[in-house]
């Protein structure tokens, strides 16, 4: 369950009182984790995998309620503030609209009296953090445009040109690092919460950055670009039983012979940072690192792609040797090879089951994903964000693939559905099961996070205020105290 999607009247959820509120639900249900998607600012679709920074967070996460309490906002300027939305849904255009005027009201007053650890911040993240905020910066400056629209010198990054906007745009610069600040104030205060109270964080890396984005401006040395910054070809993945099309998604494509001769550092100082953020790491797409799928710039679709060979094990041996072990999950779904569950057993990281694949008729590797498959070093999943929630799935997907999960897994209507599908994936001998927020409060389709090469209606649903019940965590504890799954 994302942080957008907690309740709030604020129009999106965030880092406050009903995080907590969410981590004593957890606690009391007996969890032991809490999986997010990135935490990173979005950008065009709104979608957390279509960022401006792999580093930075997103300040519509940022507390109104918290900066009140530290005395940056009275209530006046932001509680009567119609955010456009319904309580179960997120509004982002008004949220763009109407949340910044709020957050520049806060960090104006910030800067003049700024806390004693805020320089020190500064100086910790200045390796990703003057980039961000100059980019942000020159992005408002331009109109929002693509850096690759702005003019030469600085799409360039000429030095010159950089050394007059950073003096030109210093104190539009200056409100994005104050953001930051609040920002990661509020994200250590809620981790801290929830490790207090025996709930690890999964926080989410995409295994590929936005093309408008600071990692691109600020380093096109590390991807497969042209003499004018434009790629040569972008990342999706090639048609299959679910889309004849394939999925273009866009992302510009890493350039794996530049890395590789400087020790994959860019990847090495990323995975140790966000394994800093977060207490456990799940790695999107992991099987790019194997081989990807590169479709040339400008096509309309994703069916005239090639495969090319990623880093391997080469990648991960390096971040071993550099930061040791870290603590990540690996997302092996998609188009699975025997190169592809090798690397994943070589790098001796879980690899992720969906309870709904199993079932999928389109799938040639849907009996991978039955329940008794799963081994104990896997995570196991009822569905993800881009799958329906577990009641939508039971009226959307195919009658037969429904009517063999309600054979395979005893579904009725009396334990209710969703309910079974849950018990499906903790009657298994996976080591952890992830469920989402929307299958544990039974909500169909209407509340589906996101759907695959489709804009304009993801990344929407809130959870209504007092859905997680004390009785609901009672039944939930005692699911976990049935199967033996509750937290030593």
């Amino acid at each position: 369950m994302h942080i957008s999607s907690l309740p709030s009247p604020h129009g999106i959820g965030s880092m406050g009182a009903a995080a907590r509120e969410f981590v004593d639900f957890l606690k009391a249900a007996g969890q032991s984790c809490w999986q997010l998607l990135p935490i990173c600012p979005t950008s065009y679709g709104d979608s957390p995998y279509q960022s401006f920074s792999t580093y930075a967070g997103n300040p519509y996460f940022i507390d109104l309620d918290e900066l009140a309490q530290m005395g940056l906002l009275s209530g006046s300027e932001y509680e009567a503030i119609d955010w456009e939305s319904s309580a179960d849904d997120i509004n982002y255009g008004a949220l763009h609209e109407k949340r910044y005027p709020v957050l520049r009201k806060a960090a104006e007053r910030f800067r003049k009296h700024p806390p004693s650890d805020y320089e020190g911040f500064i100086r910790e993240n200045e390796y990703w953090l003057e980039d961000y905020a100059l980019f942000m910066a020159l992005k408002n400056a331009h109109g929002g445009a693509s850096w690759q629209d702005w003019p030469k010198e600085l799409k360039m990054r000429e030095e010159r040109a950089l050394g007059e906007a950073r003096r030109q745009y210093a104190q539009e610069a200056e409100f994005f690092k104050v953001l930051q600040y609040l920002f990661f104030r509020q994200w250590r205060a809620l981790r801290s919460y929830a490790n207090a109270n025996g709930i690890s964080i999964i926080g989410d890396l995409p295994i590929y950055v936005s093309l408008d984005g600071v990692d691109v401006w600020a380093h096109p040395e590390l991807f497969q670009l042209d003499e004018t910054l434009r790629p040569r070809e972008v990342a999706g993945c090639p048609p299959d039983g679910f889309s004849e099309t394939g999925q273009l998604w866009g992302n510009p494509l890493f350039d794996w012979d530049y890395m590789k001769k400087d020790g994959y550092t860019w990847w090495i100082r990323r995975i140790e940072y966000l394994c800093s953020v977060y207490d456990i790491l799940r790695i999107d797409h992991f099987r790019g690192f194997d081989s990807y799928y590169a479709i040339p710039f400008g096509e309309a679709d994703a069916r005239s792609g090639q495969w090319r060979k990623g880093p391997g094990m080469e990648l991960f041996r390096e971040m071993e040797r550099s930061i040791g072990r870290q603590p990540i999950i690996a997302e092996d779904l998609g188009y699975l090879t025997d190169s592809v569950r090798e690397l994943l057993r070589e790098s001796g990281f879980p690899g992720m089951k969906i309870l709904e694949f199993g079932f999928d008729s389109r799938d040639a590797n849907s009996s991978e994903y039955l329940p008794y498959k799963y081994s104990p070093g896997c995570v196991a999943y009822t569905g993800t964000h881009d799958n329906d929630t577990a009641a939508g799935w039971m009226t959307s997907a195919v009658p037969e693939d429904v009517a063999r999960a309600v054979e395979y897994l005893g579904l009725n209507e009396t334990e209710g559905y969703h309910w079974g599908m849950m018990r499906g994936l903790w009657a298994s001998a996976s080591e952890l099961t992830i469920v989402q927020g929307q299958d544990l409060l039974g909500l169909g389709s209407e509340a589906r996070m996101n759907t695959p090469s489709t804009v304009g209606r993801n990344w929407r649903w809130r959870s209504l205020p007092g859905s997680f019940t004390p009785e609901l965590a009672v039944k939930l504890r005692h699911k976990m105290e049935l199967y033996r799954r509750l937290p030593e």
